[in-house]
């Protein structure tokens, strides 16, 4: 009932008040929604490119140091996201460590487009990495041993029995992540701004029309909850079917 009650309550308060009245010009809401989903769709390309070969890494091999990098990987999983928020300003901000030299070439990242991808990777991919390894993890040894006797090896063994076995694992990470990164907002406001238009998000946007009106939060709020019941659904159907298969 504590993990219900409040969204039932939500949901109530929201069909109750005809909250959706309240909602800010269709412009802004656009505007945030497209951000929205143009920065999560980057950040789920991005966490596929690059997490999947560390997943597979971190399921198939032995080598020092590979708990710290997995507890590196997993860490944002459960840091505060304003501390993570403020981690990424001191690095990619303009006097960061790395930010300084970007700013240099002119390349200037806070409270742009690009922060939003960035904070919205930072929180999120650690569930696409983690998924990915548990679902390379579960194919039995003896499936790819009987591939390497039948001559396959190295990418065309990945491609074309470990990928194709595990490929609902993957997508099941893909969803989680895209999940967390729609609603992500502590480290995006602190990184990125809160600028209308540019950088304001969905989850910024509620933020936003509650300072305003609390009935607009609640139903821009309930269409957030209802994008994130459906990728847990559908993430959790791919899950099972690959514990059946598996």
């Amino acid at each position: 009932m504590l993990l219900a009650l409040p969204v039932a309550v939500l949901l109530s308060r929201g069909l109750s008040s005809r909250a959706w009245e309240g909602l800010p010009n269709s412009a802004t809401i656009l505007s945030a929604a497209l951000l929205s989903f143009t920065s999560t769709f980057a950040v789920v390309c991005l966490a596929a490119v690059l997490g999947t070969p560390l997943a597979y890494a971190l399921s198939r091999y032995n080598f020092r140091g590979k708990r710290l990098v997995s507890l590196f990987i997993e860490l944002p999983i459960v840091m505060p996201p304003a501390v993570a928020g403020l981690a990424l300003l001191l690095t990619f901000g303009r006097s960061g460590v790395v930010g300084s030299l970007l700013a240099d070439s002119g390349v200037i990242i806070p409270f742009s487009i690009l922060a939003v991808v960035i904070a919205q990777f930072f929180i999120s991919a650690p569930f696409y990495i983690r998924s990915a390894q548990v679902g390379f993890s579960s194919i039995a040894g003896e499936i790819e041993d009987a591939a390497r006797v039948d001559g396959a090896h190295g990418w065309l063994m990945f491609w074309y029995i470990t990928l194709p076995i595990a490929w609902r694992a993957l997508v099941s990470g893909m969803i989680l992540s895209w999940a967390r990164a729609l609603g992500e907002f502590g480290a995006t406001i602190l990184f990125a701004g809160n600028l209308q238009g540019k950088t304001q998000t969905m989850p910024l946007l509620v933020y936003s029309i509650f300072e305003r009106d609390i009935d607009a939060a609640i139903w821009t709020g309930l269409v957030l909850i209802a994008l994130a019941m459906i990728a847990l659904f559908l993430s959790q159907s791919f899950a099972r079917a690959q514990d059946r298969l598996t």
